[in-house]
């Protein structure tokens, strides 16, 4: 299974990244993940929306004191970019980098040794649920945007749960806000393309999640999902990512990347008419192409929520 980078964002559509699951045996052709192919854009997602999750650590920091998390999983770690940021978050800690992707956890080591974190952060690669038992323990996990990986998320949170110890904190990134790049109207093509693009990824995510092996229809309460499994909620926070127009050229980079993945998969759930916006919104010649638009701009929000083992 691998993280999406921040809730239900363009990180989740599809042909987008997440790890710790196994991706393999029964998945739909249209709904397949291929993360090792993705390796590239997961990092560069990763380190545009770092500061969110710098903030987020720096929340966790204050539910659970820093000294006493001494071992912390980051469960669907992709290239390992939350890992470093929560290894720099708890200085005492090991920080273990959990995967399914070799080449993603490859990324991962290479950014421990670029920030010198090499003694405090390590790897390993796990299919899950199959390679709970292989996990650990720890005082600290963060599970983003991995959970809806598993087709059981009520037995994977209890398998979370498990893996706690006494006094140890659950952090899981669920949910949140689909993230907007453009005005409402964008010059052509029928007023609010990109909620219909959010309707139809809304479509592909209930199918991707039915393919899962083992797929429970569970309602997103994770509050309830999480006191179910034996756990104290303790807080739960929502970060923004906002960049307005005029955008970095990274952050068009990503735009760019993401409305190109999508294209093919969404098509059959798009009408025509939208489908030809689609197209031209990614011509670069075109002069109100993500290429060139000056009104581009990313906002999203990824939801943290938080519970204690007692």
């Amino acid at each position: 299974m691998t993280h999406d980078t921040h809730g239900h964002d363009r990180e989740h559509t599809p042909g987008q990244h997440h790890h710790g699951h196994d991706h393999k045996g029964g998945h739909h052709h249209a709904t397949h993940l291929d993360w090792a192919a993705m390796a590239p854009l997961l990092e560069r997602q990763a380190d545009i929306h770092s500061p969110l999750y710098t903030q987020a650590a720096q929340w966790l920091g204050e539910l659970v004191p820093a000294v006493g998390v001494r071992r912390a999983l980051d469960v669907g770690s992709g290239p390992g970019v939350i890992s470093a940021l929560l290894a720099e978050a708890f200085p005492l800690a090991e920080v273990v980098a959990v995967d399914s992707s070799p080449e993603l956890l490859e990324r991962a080591l290479g950014r421990a040794e670029a920030k010198g974190l090499t003694r405090r952060l390590t790897t390993l690669h796990a299919e899950l649920p199959a390679d709970f038992d292989a996990l650990g323990e720890a005082d600290l996990i963060w599970a983003g945007n991995s959970t809806h990986h598993i087709g059981d998320q009520r037995a994977a949170l209890a398998s979370f749960a498990g893996l706690l110890r006494p006094g140890g904190l659950i952090a899981l990134v669920e949910g949140g806000l689909y993230a907007r790049h453009l005005p409402r109207n964008i010059g052509f093509g029928r007023p609010g393309l990109e909620t219909r693009i959010e309707a139809a990824h809304a479509d592909w995510f209930a199918q991707m999640r039915a393919e899962l092996p083992d797929s429970k229809d569970e309602a997103d309460d994770w509050r309830g999902l999480l006191a179910a499994a034996g756990l104290t909620p303790s807080g739960t926070r929502t970060f923004l990512t906002d960049v307005p127009a005029p955008l970095p050229a990274l952050h068009r980079e990503q735009i760019v990347a993401d409305f190109t993945r999508l294209r093919e998969p969404l098509s059959e759930r798009l009408d025509a008419e939208d489908r030809a916006s689609l197209d031209r919104l990614l011509d670069p010649e075109d002069p109100l192409s993500v290429h060139r638009r000056t009104d581009l701009f990313m906002l999203s929000a990824s939801t943290v929520h938080t519970a204690r083992k007692g």
